[in-house]
């Protein structure tokens, strides 16, 4: 007999940062600005459940560094979660991010050589302005801006809709004005590159 695996939703706001220049080619399946992609996300849960483990209000975050697009596979990458969350909250993350509940990340790991984690951090994450931030101990800082008009250097404020999205289907497009992550795997600082911020809402398996 087949094994059940347990249905889970989750639904909350998503932060993006990476290497890319503004807009991010990457959303329209386009090369990478440079090459090759360092960034990652930051999940903030408004609800969701794995099972019967509630996970409402807790934040975890994925950060990688492909060689080249992210579909060629070859990243290394490591993952952090909420260290308020409990051995049950912790044990469902863990199931989500290594990829064997499905969501968007059973896609990413099939492009990690490496997969690291988890680190078990405080975050604190505040996505209810127009310019969202994130910290997660010592590891990540994401603080953005508006992106500028180059000539009259008014503020824009694009976004960007994508009905196939894998991380969400609309975007608010922004500048990092602060972005960067350590860990002794995956190391960058990409500040003033581009980020995003979006609703996302995700059901398994």
């Amino acid at each position: 007999m087949a094994e059940m695996k347990l249905t889970w939703r989750m639904k909350g706001t998503v932060l993006i940062a990476c290497n890319c220049e503004y807009g991010c080619p990457c959303n329209v399946n386009g090369r990478p600005t440079l090459g090759h992609c360092e960034g990652g996300w930051i999940w903030q849960v408004e609800q969701g459940a794995f099972g019967d483990t509630k996970l409402d209000g807790l934040s975890f975050g994925l950060f990688a560094d492909w060689p080249a697009a992210i579909h060629e596979g070859n990243g290394v990458a490591t993952y952090l979660v909420d260290a308020r969350a409990s051995e049950d909250q912790r044990a469902a993350i863990r199931a989500l991010v290594e990829g064997g509940a499905g969501g968007p990340w059973g896609i990413f790991r099939k492009t990690f050589a490496q997969l690291h984690g988890p680190r078990y951090v405080a975050f604190d994450v505040d996505t209810s302005t127009q310019l969202p931030r994130a910290h997660a101990g010592d590891a990540v800082a994401i603080e953005t801006e508006h992106i500028r008009n180059p000539v009259t250097k008014e503020t824009v404020h694009p976004r960007l809709a994508l009905p196939e999205g894998l991380v969400a289907k609309e975007l608010a497009l922004l500048a990092s004005r602060r972005f960067h992550f350590k860990d002794e795997h995956v190391s960058y600082d990409h500040s003033g590159r581009y980020a995003a911020s979006g609703y996302f809402q995700y059901f398994g398996p």
